[in-house]
């Protein structure tokens, strides 16, 4: 089954701590075998890799019952049932969700207590649907992914707009700083695209000492105009004639299924990098983008009120 949402395990935390202390990790344990987890789910991590999504929506859960008075903690990775939490479990609910703990006077609170989470799920809330099942964490990487998925349309835009000589040396701006090619002032050198190059538009060093280079082909086409197999052979033929045994083949549009399985069936190595993936590495490697504004996420340190 899929993995439950926070909300759903609330009312499963709460049952988990109607006996005396618990561990977290311990109820962790218990409900994945409850929801029949697969390994699969029990081990998928969330992005920052630090922790198991199951595992996060749990602590989640103990979170928010939590600020409604039904649970409390009691010391390191250990909490316990309130009588508040004890009268609930008396008549029990069929769900225990936000909406069930805004009865509360300090859950109320906790809501609008300010611009941290409680104002995320409020307006995840209001907005209904899956994503008022997600944690606040959970609702800022979502946020980010739309924002960076609309960048990454607006940086498209921007690109084909532009003229084939900006292109290419995009392309070679973006190479050096994955790392390759060794610096902005190396850009005139790597840029050969002109009449006569044979096919390639740019070579940049793979390493620092230029033991071995990356042949750059780059074609700003239209979202309409897709790359086929014969554009890859035609680039195939100048790698042969510059004798180079690697290539990279970037467009602002998409590869067609047969050009990508020719690319593969060739037999020097080139790798395709599509319109959707160019945009990707553009703002992974803050090309043609900047940040406009960091925020942190900080998480209780255990270890400072331990004695």
């Amino acid at each position: 089954m899929a993995i439950p949402d926070f909300q759903t395990l609330m009312l499963p935390v709460l049952t988990q701590a109607a006996g005396s202390e618990v561990r977290i990790g311990d109820v962790v344990e218990r409900l994945a075998d409850a929801f029949t987890l697969s390994l699969e789910d029990r081990s998928h991590l969330l992005p920052s890799g630090r922790q198991t999504t199951f595992a996060n929506r749990v602590h989640w859960a103990k979170s928010y019952l939590g600020k409604a008075g039904l649970v409390e903690l009691t010391r390191r990775a250990h909490f316990r049932i309130t009588p508040r939490g004890r009268e609930v479990l008396a008549r029990p609910p069929e769900r225990i969700d936000i909406k069930f703990l805004s009865r509360f006077p300090e859950f109320q609170a906790f809501r609008v207590a300010g611009e941290g989470n409680g104002e995320a799920t409020e307006v995840a809330a209001q907005a209904g649907g899956a994503t008022a099942d997600l944690t606040p964490d959970e609702i800022m990487r979502a946020a980010a992914r739309q924002l960076e998925s609309a960048l990454a349309g607006e940086l498209l835009q921007r690109v084909v707009a532009g003229t084939p000589a900006f292109f290419e040396s995009l392309v070679v701006r973006l190479l050096i700083a994955m790392g390759y090619g060794g610096s902005v002032n190396d850009l005139d050198k790597a840029l050969i695209g002109k009449s006569g190059d044979g096919g390639v538009d740019g070579v940049i060093d793979q390493d620092p000492l230029g033991l071995d280079r990356i042949y750059v082909q780059a074609k700003r086409y239209g979202p309409d105009n897709t790359v086929g197999a014969s554009a890859i052979r035609d680039f195939f033929g100048s790698l042969d004639r510059f004798k180079a045994t690697k290539g990279l083949f970037v467009t602002t549009s998409t590869f067609s299924a047969s050009a990508r399985e020719t690319a593969e069936m060739l037999s020097k190595r080139i790798v395709l990098i599509d319109g959707p993936q160019l945009a990707r590495l553009m703002i992974r490697h803050s090309v043609g983008c900047r940040i406009e504004e960091t925020l942190t996420v900080k998480r209780l340190d255990e270890e400072f009120f331990e004695g």
